[in-house]
């Protein structure tokens, strides 16, 4: 069974706001010292891109 319009609203909703305090947390990491942060920042966004 598919999901709703407005559980999809709010998927997305979500992954946009996790991304949003993940680049605030990953901006304070410029060297790149903690990779797992990292890759779930990069993970969540192509997550969003592609919809899933």
């Amino acid at each position: 069974m598919g999901m709703s319009k407005k559980d999809l609203s709010r998927k997305v909703a979500n992954l946009k706001k996790m991304i949003e305090e993940l680049e605030e947390k990953a901006r304070m990491d410029p060297a790149k010292k903690n990779h797992a942060l990292h890759d779930e920042l990069a993970l969540l966004k192509k997550k969003l891109a592609k919809g899933d």
